[in-house]
């Protein structure tokens, strides 16, 4: 098990909770130029930001300073850094405010690495959702669980691996930043309730076998948060999914059915300064 003492768990605190927060600092850093600039930055965007920040950071770090550790708080962590802090990072646009932000160089930088191949390999919601649900298969169908609770490094692998999967499995479904690599709405559709139901069905799975040194009531309590958790969390996604396909859609068909306006002819001036209108001279017998 990993060590609880005081000074293990400050220095466990500190090397999984400083990341977060200098993300947290240099988003605000991006909020702060944009102010400065007369630009309006929504402030929902910020305290999205910081509230998957923080829930990543309580996710990485809570089951470590937690004693006894259980499955049950893993699970909470698991919910927390592969599905909930996901999409609150994703909707706070962090891609947009640093090409807002960073000077033109660097931002084109980095609008050169979005359109790279590598990147749009990774988002294609094909591999994303084989790094996301795969790697949670290979975590609760092996014994890989059971190693994570024994060694740090793995723990830190482990669950950076699960955040940074659920990032790309929610860019690839709901993407709010620039995205070059884009799928149609269709695809993006059929990949989420597929890998909700891939979900659900690794969660019945363990509800049914724990991984192994998982007591069975502690098992079943970690698979019904997965079950109902990730059930929220999915239809948080199914709305925005849904939300931006209305939208992208709607604008069109607004201006297809708008009705055109009738053009008025200039009118034409006499000889004599007068405004006249142009009539059809009467065809002849």
């Amino acid at each position: 098990m990993h060590d609880h003492s005081a000074g293990g768990t400050s220095g466990i605190v500190l090397l999984f909770g400083l990341p977060f927060a200098l993300a947290a600092l240099l988003y605000c850093g991006g909020v702060g130029v944009q102010l400065r600039s007369g630009r309006r930055w929504p402030w929902y965007r910020t305290l999205s930001w910081l509230t998957g920040a923080g829930a990543a950071a309580f996710a990485f770090v809570g089951p470590l300073v937690s004693a006894p550790q259980g499955f049950v708080p893993h699970m909470w962590s698991h919910l927390l850094a592969g599905m909930l802090a996901p999409v609150l990072l994703v909707i706070a646009r962090p891609v947009t405010l640093a090409l807002r932000s960073l000077h033109v160089r660097r931002a084109r930088q980095i609008s050169r690495v979005l359109r790279s191949r590598p990147v749009g390999f990774l988002v294609s919601p094909a591999v994303a959702t084989l790094l996301n649900l795969g790697g949670m298969w290979a975590l609760y169908r092996t014994d890989l669980y059971e190693w994570m609770q024994v060694s740090l490094l793995l723990h830190l692998a482990v669950m950076t691996h699960v955040l940074f999967a659920g990032v790309l499995f929610t860019v690839a479904v709901i993407p709010f930043d620039p995205s070059p690599h884009r799928a149609s709405f269709p695809t993006r559709l059929l990949v989420l309730v597929a890998a909700l139901a891939a979900h659900n069905v690794l969660a019945k799975l363990i509800y049914a076998s724990p991984p192994d040194g998982v007591p069975v009531v502690d098992g079943r309590a970690g698979a019904l948060i997965m079950y109902y958790g990730g059930d929220v969390v999915d239809a948080v996604l199914l709305t925005v999914l849904c939300a931006q396909w209305y939208r992208q859609a709607g604008h069109p068909s607004r201006e297809r059915i708008r009705p055109a306006r009738r053009r008025r002819r200039p009118p034409v001036r006499s000889a004599r300064g007068r405004a006249t209108t142009t009539q059809r001279a009467p065809s002849g017998s």
